[in-house]
């Protein structure tokens, strides 16, 4: 029978592989559609994890940790730098780092930051060491740049009409260990000079160096003469700069303490030291001008709406699937009638009629399925497609793979596929084998 069914399928193979590629059309869609709505529910769920509180001033609660987390760059408003202050001598935190950002380098975006953020979140370095002077850079593992690579930021982006700032200089230091987040294309320098950068002081950072008056970075060609001070750590750092001249200026000095005159920032990442910790600040930080999430909490929210979406390409995908189910139902039974004689003829030979019928199910049942596994195999490709290009351009590692809930939808299809192979054997099992012969 098996060799008789192979036969068969050979002798009709045009027809054959129109029935698989229809069912596997069908079920690729509502498969694509799954595996892309749980890898990036599971990424950005990844990518938020070391992220337990994120500050920012009154405003959107997505908008702050779309641009804090997933470093998606946005006009927010500032919070005050008394609150960075405020949160870096607080009790209750572990660390608490600034954030930020709306310069970039050659695609990617720049941060400004400090060390204590980079180390709590980065897992270490591959190579080089972390920000150590005012014109220091680190980059994310996917940064394509060499270690002492010169930086000069564009505000805003080239397609924007960016400009480029002339006033600094930035040198690769340090390259970080993947972490599957957006921060892996981040070019990561220090809050303060992104501070001076923008005309905005830097506080302490000001005190040591005479220029809070000014609220801008000196230049080399100023006369250092009249600050001996200056003087001094331009020649102890002379070594460090050497081969890292700046075309327009330069900063030396790392300040990573922050006061009441702390200028303001978009953001502030947050790590409590306890669970009521967290609750506590959060709560403290969503009165007034503040404003205090739980990225997962936004998240949770974001994915609802996501499986709104997914519900509604689901049903599109089950109307899909109910048109070609139908389209074959006609199909195999314009086929059942066509192969009247052929079924007549076998009854006439000897043939039992369970044997006929079992070979029209086992045919029809075989291109249902080999369709459903072809289906699922496209699925799965075209979803790694998407999500290929969607990292590239979010930095978010999205993982593509199937759960237990797969294993239940291959079944139902596979069950549906048996359903309705039954028919046309039914047909023709009930097929009368003179009738066929006199047709």
């Amino acid at each position: 029978m098996i060799r008789f069914i192979v036969s068969d399928l050979r002798r009709l193979w045009s027809g054959s592989v129109v029935v698989i590629l229809l069912v596997a059309m069908a079920t690729a869609l509502g498969v694509t559609v799954t595996l892309q709505e749980r890898a990036l529910r599971l990424g950005t769920a990844r990518a938020a994890d070391k992220f337990d509180l994120v500050i920012g001033a009154a405003g959107s609660e997505t908008q702050l940790v779309l641009s804090s987390v997933f470093l998606q760059a946005a006009p927010l408003p500032l919070v005050g730098g008394e609150t960075l202050a405020a949160l870096s001598k607080d009790p209750r935190v572990a660390w608490a780092g600034p954030v930020g950002f709306g310069d970039s380098f050659a695609g990617y975006p720049i941060v400004g930051t400090t060390n204590s953020l980079i180390e709590n979140t980065s897992g270490g370095f591959t190579e080089g060491s972390g920000l150590k002077d005012a014109t220091d850079a680190v980059i994310g593992s996917a940064v394509d740049l060499p270690l002492g690579a010169d930086i000069k930021p564009m505000h805003g982006a080239a397609e924007e009409g960016g400009h480029t700032h002339t006033e600094i200089t930035y040198h690769v230091e340090g390259r970080l260990k993947p972490t599957g987040t957006p921060w892996d294309r981040a070019i990561l320098v220090p809050i303060t000079s992104v501070w001076h950068l923008h005309g905005m002081g830097g506080g302490e950072h000001d005190h040591d160096h005479d220029h809070r008056a000014e609220g801008e970075i000196k230049h080399d060609d100023h006369d250092h003469g009249k600050d001996p001070q200056h003087e001094h750590e331009h020649e102890e750092g002379q070594g460090h700069e050497e081969g890292h001249e700046h075309e327009h200026g330069s900063v030396s000095g790392l300040v990573e303490t922050f006061d009441a005159a702390t200028p303001g920032v978009p953001a502030i990442l947050v790590k409590p030291k306890s669970i009521a910790d967290a609750y506590k600040l959060r709560q403290q930080y969503r009165q007034g001008n503040t404003l205090a999430v739980f990225p997962g909490e936004v998240l949770t929210k974001l994915y609802a709406t996501l499986g709104d979406a997914r519900e509604v390409l689901s049903v599109v995908a089950i109307g899909a699937q109910l048109l070609v189910a139908a389209s074959l139902i006609l199909v195999t039974l314009t086929h059942v009638v066509q192969r009247r004689r052929q079924i007549g003829a076998l009854r006439a030979l000897g043939a039992p009629r369970s044997s006929i019928s079992l070979i029209v199910w086992v045919e029809l049942f075989t291109l249902f399925a080999s369709g459903i596994a072809l289906g699922f195999a496209i699925g799965f490709a075209a979803a790694k497609t998407i999500t290929a290009h969607l990292v590239v351009k979010s930095g978010v590692a999205m993982p593509v793979e199937f759960a237990r809930s797969d294993l239940l939808q291959l079944s139902v299809l596979l069950a549906v596929a048996a359903v309705l192979a039954i028919l046309p054997a039914w047909l023709a099992y009930r097929q009368s084998p003179v009738e066929a012969l006199r047709s």
